[in-house]
């Protein structure tokens, strides 16, 4: 998401991280993102569990739906308020997207985290704790905040891992985008930035898309971090609004 100030709510969810912050990430077990389960007869060891494919350093903006798809995605959630709502006008309008989700949150409403997965919806590490300011912190805390997330999110869902790892506020570093990548999430950007999270009003949230999707095809939403009622309303006028103009949608390149 773009950086903004005021983050004072992801400090209320940084004390339930903590006592998780000190696992190594190295032991994070992976398996498939797109519908294979992360248990069954199939047991876990730290020692075979088998590594994630290397993806692409580069940040991603492009849609694996061609030249007149666009990419949904969402941040900082799950929500216990917001996120049903995003689900359900997804739903509604047979939409797939790209949750980028807190650690913390994830690991406070697994619940949220699975029905995402069951809908068809991909999973983005957005780190364990919001840090927009991470580019500037030492490597050892940016692989924490990135693994640990990672893990959280994973065991959150059941079993499925993120495949894709956006950095809060756009806060990459050359480290953070290969750490991310040899872990198999593609660094994630965005094209458009809809400013939901100023809440101007749901005219100029949709009004904003409408202008500035001639950038790209990655739309940038939220589902957490205060009221999202603007949003909500947004997507309910731009989901259909995108299908009119003859837009499908897609996920962002891996």
């Amino acid at each position: 998401m773009a950086r903004h100030g005021g983050r004072g709510w992801y400090g209320r969810v940084i004390a339930a991280a903590v006592g998780v912050t000190a696992v190594a990430a190295a032991t994070s077990v992976w398996t498939a993102q797109a519908g294979q389960p992360g248990g069954g007869s199939h047991r876990p060891a730290r020692h075979s569990a088998p590594k994630p494919a290397h993806v692409s350093e580069t940040i991603a903006h492009a849609s694996d739906g061609g030249a007149h798809a666009v990419n949904i995605t969402i941040d900082d959630g799950p929500d216990p308020a917001w996120t049903p709502q995003v689900l359900q006008l997804l739903r509604d309008n047979g939409v797939k997207a790209t949750f980028c989700m807190v650690g913390a949150q994830a690991q406070a409403h697994p619940d949220l985290v699975k029905k995402v997965v069951a809908a068809g919806h991909r999973l983005c590490d957005h780190t364990v704790s919001h840090d927009t300011t991470m580019d500037k912190k030492s490597t050892a805390y940016q692989s924490q905040q990135i693994l640990d997330a990672e893990r959280q999110i994973t065991k959150a869902s059941g079993g499925v891992r993120p495949m894709y790892y956006r950095a809060p506020g756009g806060a990459f570093t050359p480290y953070s985008r290969h750490l991310a990548a040899s872990h198999g999430m593609r660094p994630l950007g965005w094209n458009v930035d809809s400013k939901d999270f100023e809440r101007p009003g749901t005219d100029a949230i949709v009004t904003t898309v409408r202008t500035e999707l001639k950038n790209g095809p990655t739309i940038l939403f939220h589902d957490a971090g205060g009221d999202r009622s603007q949003t909500v309303a947004a997507l309910r006028t731009l989901l259909p609004w995108l299908k009119q103009q003859g837009y499908t949608f897609g996920f962002p390149v891996r």
